[in-house]
């Protein structure tokens, strides 16, 4: 102590920004730190539990090695586009069964834009004549006339899929099929329908479901043919690979997909092309008409490769699941009433709390008062280290979800103080191709109080209006702090 003021003395601060700008006022030395206590919200205990919890969880010894092994087994992934097959042959669906977005959720508690498009799934599978009915019918859980068997709703991540916005998938819709070289572990997600009035932002009109089942009787078939014309004869298309490049040419891999969708048109054209007279089974009857219209639909549809970017994070996250003293976050999920997260270290347990309406930009006449709470499967991409964790790869990205490049930058680099690792594969640019962060550890967001940044579309909170807007959101604090309980709870007690 008699050598404390020897020299110069150097003074670190926390807290509010008058004790930092004071010292320096006075010449003195001061570093200013951005300490905080660790959140709060969610957790079952009052701050002293929330330290203990933290100092147990943080004391694990499996939990290093844990994570260690997790966020390798994300980084080795691999995404192949395999096949694209009707959602019934692939996932075992049956008539009166739909997947959806998010955590589990029943009717009663559905929001607009899910009630909207489980009406029109409906619909489209010949088990309601309107809309209106199909409303009446969820209500009452009727399935199938005849079948005895009432109507299922199953969360996509159940069935190893995903789905974008309202996620819902009927047996009748063709789904991309994507495997892990790896471990042979396979994904799945629905075809994306461009934006605006679609159905998985909760539109159900006639044009809607027109366009669903040209999309199953035309574009799946010729998308099929494409992809197993590839994958037979040059290997399956190398999804992760245009991800990588696709972070390099002005996108981040949740709402902004263009050189993506572009890339993946390149690889597939030519078999589609070929398709009339050649083409098998369902795609037999396929003619030039077809093909270019599919080719304009796909190449005018700048989000069409998000529903292959999504499966691909899924592969990635899944491998990083059931690793016992992981904290690494495997999945975030929202179905338009609850945002949900799942941990490696905690199995298939969901941690849910009520989900954030994004702030951002509004389509026409559209204001905050039309936004629906945040909604879809499509954080898995921030899960996995891409989306608003990329931002600063796609500074265009600001013109559509709001905010500015600066905050692109900054979003992008604060998201390494939540996450366990960088990927190499996938390097941004402008920070001197420093990889995406990527290993959510929810030790870490605790601690910090930062909450992963997602950028996102808004669906219309009123069922049938479809899209609102695009814009930012954040996770509800209290999942972090169930997960955390959880994690302590299973962590050997300290000495």
């Amino acid at each position: 102590m008699t050598d404390l003021l020897a020299g110069e003395p150097a003074v670190a601060t926390a807290g509010v920004s008058l004790f930092t700008q004071t010292l320096q006022d006075q010449a003195v030395s001061a570093t200013a730190v951005d300490w905080r206590p660790p959140q709060t919200a969610g957790h079952p205990g009052t701050a002293a539990d929330v330290a203990a919890d933290l100092a147990r969880v943080m004391a694990d010894r499996r939990r290093a090695a844990a994570n260690a092994a997790a966020v390798a087994r994300m980084l080795a992934a691999g995404a192949r586009l395999v096949d694209v097959r009707p959602a019934g042959e692939a996932l075992g669906l049956e008539p009166g069964t739909f997947l959806h977005a998010g955590p589990p959720l029943e009717w009663e508690r559905a929001s607009g834009p899910m009630r909207g498009a489980l009406q029109g799934a409906m619909v489209l599978e010949g088990l309601a004549a309107d809309p209106d009915t199909a409303g009446r019918l969820l209500a009452a859980g009727a399935g199938p006339v005849g079948s005895g068997k009432p109507i299922v709703l199953d969360p996509c991540h159940h069935r190893s899929a995903v789905g974008p916005m309202a996620g819902v998938v009927s047996p009748s819709m063709w789904v991309f099929e994507l495997e892990n070289p790896d471990t042979g572990g396979r994904a799945w997600c629905s075809l994306n329908e461009g934006l605006g009035k679609v159905l998985r932002y909760g539109a159900y009109g006639p044009e809607v479901i027109e366009r669903l089942q040209w999309m199953s009787a035309v574009l799946g078939p010729l998308l099929q043919h494409a992809v197993r014309t590839v994958r037979d004869t040059s290997g399956p298309v190398d999804v992760k690979a245009i991800i990588a490049q696709m972070l390099q040419m002005g996108d981040e891999g949740h709402n902004r997909n263009r050189a993506g969708t572009l890339m993946l048109l390149r690889e597939l054209l030519p078999a589609m092309i070929d398709a009339p007279g050649t083409a098998t089974g369902a795609a037999a009857r396929l003619t030039q008409a077809d093909v270019a219209r599919a080719a304009a639909f796909v190449g005018g549809n700048d989000h069409f490769f998000l529903n292959l970017v999504m499966p691909a994070c899924k592969l990635a996250t899944d491998a990083a699941r059931d690793v016992p003293g992981s904290t690494v976050v495997v999945t975030m999920a929202r179905n338009g009433t609850d945002f949900g997260i799942q941990v490696s270290g905690t199995g298939d347990r969901w941690f849910t709390g009520p989900a954030n309406t994004p702030e951002g930009l509004y389509l026409g006449d559209y204001g905050p008062a039309d936004a629906n709470p945040d909604i879809g499967d499509s954080a898995i991409t921030e899960t996995a280290g891409i989306g608003g964790f990329a931002m600063a790869a796609a500074p265009a990205i600001v013109r559509f979800v709001g905010g500015d490049v600066p905050f692109a930058l900054a979003t992008t680099q604060r998201m390494h103080e939540i996450t366990c690792a960088e990927n190499p594969a996938f390097g941004i640019p402008v920070l001197e191709f420093r990889g995406a962060a990527t290993g959510i550890d929810v030790t870490r967001v605790v601690r910090t109080g930062i909450l992963p940044q997602i950028n996102t579309g808004m669906a219309g909170r009123v069922a049938g209006v479809g899209q609102v807007g695009a814009g930012l959101v954040t996770p509800p604090a209290e999942v972090f702090g169930q997960a955390l309980a959880a994690l302590a709870e299973a962590a050997p007690p300290l000495p």
